[in-house]
């Protein structure tokens, strides 16, 4: 993190410091500073001041590991001592900091510290405020090298996507009925292949079980795949690294027929309501700032509600993409359904758009990654324009 641009935020949010409490990994910023997920086991804290100097509270047994973390080094070894460095260092009264909190827990991917500790700092008269526009300015957002590597990410894994469809048609031509695990499986083994890393496995599902958004086949519970199926295929992986960013998509298709009327009808209302995310960004961006996500999410879900199926449509729009360990980011999420993101989508700042439609005997999810740029949203993975013929 640029210490510099970190003191200029700080300042312009009339904060003294953003205080970053971490227990045995809880706190997902730390391995963000890191560049890596540190191995320790006991209480740590990063203060970064607007003024002055960076400080890691460490506990002893953790020096060794924190050697990738910013900050003067103030060790201790037991909870006294813990107690002194902190209202010594940092806890000064009518401090006002930022936290991984959020107000009654409105954002989720941000509210990371436990409610003790809120009480601890505020019991020594410190006002805390959420660290959320803080995370997203300056730990979520694209790096050039990052961008980079999500481009030769897309284009593998929109490679193996075909492939994946490929290898299901070839088989049912043979006469060879896959498995939905294995075709997983597939795919899981093309990615490391092309040298990319995932944080858990892909989605292939058929029929009534693509109705199902979590839907994941295993070993023990995996469905056929026959000609006449309708086929998700949901995706992601990333080149190995915690500062590069997930391409993440969701494509569907339908194999030995044509699509019938009503899955053309869903699908082209998930597709409609995926371009009008774009659009809708493109239509409210004023001096390079994006709207908010929740009002992303609404524009969508009007298209898809409008349609007659707003009740088929049960999780939010998209989610961040940001650099760190897991494909759902740190910045702002596409919602107003699960959350009320009231966070704005702002230059450098990366997403998925992925409304769906889930019904009875199959679903819908159409899945891109986008990027914001000064010059407005530009779309980082390919697109599905029709629906696959298998």
């Amino acid at each position: 993190m640029d210490l510099n641009r970190a003191r200029e935020v700080l300042q312009s949010e009339g904060l003294d410091g953003w205080l970053i409490y971490d227990f045995r990994g809880s706190n997902p910023n730390v391995s963000l500073i890191a560049g890596g997920k540190p191995w320790t086991t006991r209480r740590l804290f990063l203060w970064i001041p607007a003024e002055g100097e960076q400080l890691l509270i460490v506990n002893r047994l953790d020096l060794p590991h924190t050697a990738a973390l910013p900050g003067t080094r103030l060790v201790y070894t037991d909870r006294l001592e813990l107690a002194k460095l902190l209202d010594k260092r940092i806890l000064l009264a009518g401090r006002r900091l930022a936290m991984e909190y959020s107000p009654e827990g409105a954002l989720p991917v941000v509210s990371t510290v436990d409610g003790g500790m809120i009480d601890l700092v505020r019991s020594r008269g410190v006002e805390v405020v959420s660290s959320a526009d803080l995370t997203q300015m300056l730990l979520s957002k694209w790096s050039d090298a990052a961008l980079h590597n999500h481009l030769r990410a897309s284009a593998i894994v929109a490679k193996i996507k075909d492939e994946a469809f490929a290898l299901i048609g070839k088989r049912l031509r043979s006469s060879e009925n896959p498995h939905e695990y294995e075709i997983q499986q597939f795919i899981l083994q093309r990615f490391g292949e092309e040298g990319l890393e995932t944080d858990e496995e892909p989605v292939v599902a058929t029929n009534e079980r693509s109705g199902d958004p979590h839907y994941l086949p295993t070993k023990e519970r995996s469905a056929v795949i026959r000609s006449g199926d309708w086929i998700l295929i949901d995706l992601w992986a990333r080149i190995p690294g915690e500062e590069n960013v997930f391409s993440d998509i969701t494509w569907v298709g339908v194999a030995g027929r044509e699509p019938t009327p009503r899955e053309e009808l869903v699908f082209a209302t998930v597709k409609a309501g995926r371009d009008r995310a774009i659009s809708f960004i493109q239509e409210t961006t004023k001096e390079g700032i994006g709207p908010a996500g929740w009002e992303v999410d609404a524009a969508v879900r009007k298209v898809i509600g409008d349609a007659g199926f707003g009740g088929a449509f049960f999780h939010r729009t998209g989610h961040s993409l940001s650099p760190g360990r897991f494909v759902h980011g740190t910045g702002v999420n596409i919602d107003d359904y699960e959350t009320h993101d009231t966070r704005r989508i702002l230059p450098g700042l990366g997403f998925t758009v992925e409304p769906g439609i889930y019904l009875s005997d199959f679903g819908v999810r159409l899945e891109i990654n986008a990027l914001m740029t000064p010059q407005g949203v530009r779309i980082t993975s390919c697109i599905q324009q029709e629906i696959v013929k298998i």
